[in-house]
């Protein structure tokens, strides 16, 4: 209690509540904040379109762990079915992609009517792109994403921003952009590994093995193919304890040492990667790993 005391301290000693958005957490971390902060930690939803917070959860319930709450006043939230994915209103629990309607709706996207007219529907409900599921409380969580949706070669689909939240959550990793397309059975990716980790590994792993010294940049840390097994490796384990499929796990990966920002063009000014910007920087290193994987599938006498 004398550690925790000290981080409530640190937060000024008179934090009541607590609340995230922006992006979901497990809830192993919403529980585990909970405790560490000495206070109720929760979390919001809500999107720059619908005035940020749109649905809230109830600080002193527990139950509400892992969702967004309900509504707030004055907001209505309708879910509409998403075949592709196989969610709909009609299962139980309700599942679907969330739509929102109410007083604190933007009325439009400025100069881009078509735009607005493909976000906002005919009963004025705002489509979020997300997917909801209904708990018998009626709490909303956020269990996946409809838009950034690609189809594998063997007709699977892939809600891509679903698996890069899930890979984001690994220590190795900082960022990761996810591709796949129709034309290819498998995802693979670009990935800005997290420095710390990745040094830590290669002190413990000796220059033998990673094959850098222990003064290397991080340009020459991502140049090492050793690096760049044991970040896959740490992302398929990750992957594994959060139960991707094995279509969802990417296959190969390319470690960069730039970030994706706004300033080079590979984030949107609301920190949302720019898929079009990355696939045109990176699509030389997508087909070099497509075409290693068809020759090690070849080599083995079976398909990529």
């Amino acid at each position: 209690m004398l550690v925790l005391n000290n981080i409530k301290q640190r937060l000024g000693g008179r934090v009541r509540v607590l609340v995230s958005g922006s992006a979901p957490l497990s809830q192993q971390i919403e529980a585990f904040m909970r405790v560490v902060t000495c206070a109720p930690f929760v979390q919001g939803y809500g999107l720059t379109e619908t005035c940020a917070a749109s649905f809230i959860a109830t600080p002193d319930n527990p139950a509400h762990v892992g969702s967004v709450g309900s509504p707030m006043p004055a907001t209505e939230l309708r879910l509409e079915a998403v075949p592709e994915l196989g969610y709909s209103p009609s299962d139980k629990p309700p599942r679907g992609e969330v739509c929102v309607r109410g007083p604190a709706l933007f009325s439009g996207y400025f100069g881009q009517e078509a735009l607005t007219r493909e976000a906002i529907d005919s009963d004025g409900f705002f489509h979020t792109g997300d997917v909801g599921e209904i708990s018998g409380d009626g709490t909303l969580r956020i269990i996946d994403r409809k838009k950034n949706i690609f189809k594998l070669s063997q007709g699977e689909y892939i809600a891509v921003e679903k698996v890069e939240n899930v890979y984001k959550t690994c220590p190795m990793v900082e960022q990761v952009w996810v591709y796949g397309d129709s034309h290819q059975p498998c995802l693979v990716g670009v990935v800005v590994p997290g420095e710390k980790a990745l040094r830590a590994w290669a002190a413990e792993a000796g220059q033998a093995t990673a094959g850098v010294g222990p003064d290397a940049s991080l340009a020459e840390l991502c140049a090492s193919p050793a690096a760049t097994s044991a970040v896959l490796s740490a992302m398929a384990a990750t992957g594994k304890a959060e139960k991707l499929n094995s279509l969802e796990q990417v296959k190969a990966i390319k470690l960069v040492p730039e970030q994706f920002t706004v300033e080079n063009d590979l984030m949107t000014p609301s920190y949302k990667l720019k898929r079009a910007p990355l696939l045109k920087r990176y699509q030389p290193d997508i087909k070099t790993m497509y075409d290693k994987l068809a020759a090690e599938a070849r080599a083995k006498g079976g398909a990529a």
